[in-house]
């Protein structure tokens, strides 16, 4: 059996359809036949060569996330069979094969079962998001019921399924975004913060009383990191950053006595530390989805495997919505 992969060859490179032998299977390794492929913006930067914290040289087979369908199961795995549909972000770093090919020999403990509400192409676009929102408000944060939390960027790839994420753990949840995506933060159940036209003060003010945000997460880096220090909660606040790169002063946040999280969602795939906590982690938000309560927001174009450039190209410009291949 034959595995058809596309691969980009150098940095900026076309993608180009490859047929390679089939993965071998390992014991703790369940093979997966994808029917879909997310591209995050971590993918684009890989493809450009400017990702070396991903650990993925090229040539390479790209591509994190992905939903599809158990094609076997190595010995000694439990809780998959075959004919099982699942999803994960389970390659594309570290050297692992990607999930831009039509079968991937995956660590079962970054599978989960896919939601059984969502499409092959709804549930692709949710792994790597899904993951870092819930590493940073459920494992680091503790986010909790009575709670108000700040998420930036709320109709990004993370952010809106942060907000969802704080939601269903009984939090009131605020979101920055500009003026046109309002709607899309609200639709999630987050007041929207225009970043653009209020400053942090103003909403620290109107939406706290002055007090701080309990949770605060920036999803964007920059400048914007340095805002949420200044819009956390004194004493008992908690910042989290999931591009908690650059340089930055700490001493706002000092000031407040407040603490701060990095977030590094690669680690497990590129160490093979702790990859179970993926699967775990993808387990209880395919329960919420199932309930209704954790949707992806999904651009509305579609991709094929003719179309992968275009893909990237589209998700390089900021769009919204989650880009998917389908495969």
């Amino acid at each position: 059996m034959r595995n058809i992969v596309w691969i980009v060859e150098r940095p900026g490179g076309e993608f180009r359809r490859v047929e390679l032998p089939c993965p071998t299977l390992e014991s703790n390794q369940v093979l997966v036949r994808i029917s879909a492929s997310g591209v995050n913006p971590l993918d684009t930067k890989i493809r450009a060569g400017s990702a070396a914290h991903a650990k993925q040289p090229l040539p390479s087979v790209l591509g994190l996330d992905m939903a599809g369908t158990v094609a076997e199961v190595g010995t000694g795995v439990p809780g998959f069979k075959s004919g099982d549909e699942v999803y994960g972000m389970v390659g594309g770093v570290g050297g692992l094969q990607g999930t831009l090919a039509e079968f991937i020999a995956v660590d079962a403990g970054l599978l989960a079962h896919k939601p059984k509400n969502l499409s092959m192409r709804e549930a692709a676009s949710l792994p790597l998001s899904i993951i870092t929102a819930w590493e940073g408000l459920v494992d680091r944060a503790k986010v909790h019921a009575g709670q108000k939390v700040l998420i930036h960027a709320g109709a990004g790839g993370v952010g809106h399924i942060a907000v969802q994420i704080a939601r269903n753990f009984g939090s009131e949840v605020f979101a920055t975004v500009s003026s046109h995506k309002k709607s899309i933060v609200e639709g999630f159940g987050a007041t929207a913060i225009d970043y653009r036209v209020t400053s942090v003060e103003d909403y620290v003010a109107s939406s706290t009383g002055g007090q701080g945000f309990d949770i605060v997460y920036d999803t964007v880096g920059g400048a914007t990191l340095d805002a949420s220090f200044g819009a956390v909660k004194r004493y008992t606040g908690h910042v989290l950053s999931c591009l908690g790169w650059g340089s930055h002063s700490l001493a706002p946040l000092s000031f407040r006595g407040a603490t701060y999280s990095g977030v590094f969602t690669l680690y497990p795939l590129i160490t093979g530390e702790d990859r179970a906590c993926h699967g775990q982690i993808l387990a209880q938000a395919a329960v919420l989805a199932e309930a209704g309560k954790l949707r992806p927001l999904l651009n509305e174009q579609h991709f094929s495997p003719t179309t992968i450039d275009a893909a990237h190209s589209l998700v390089e410009s900021g769009v919204l919505g989650k880009v998917v291949v389908e495969l």
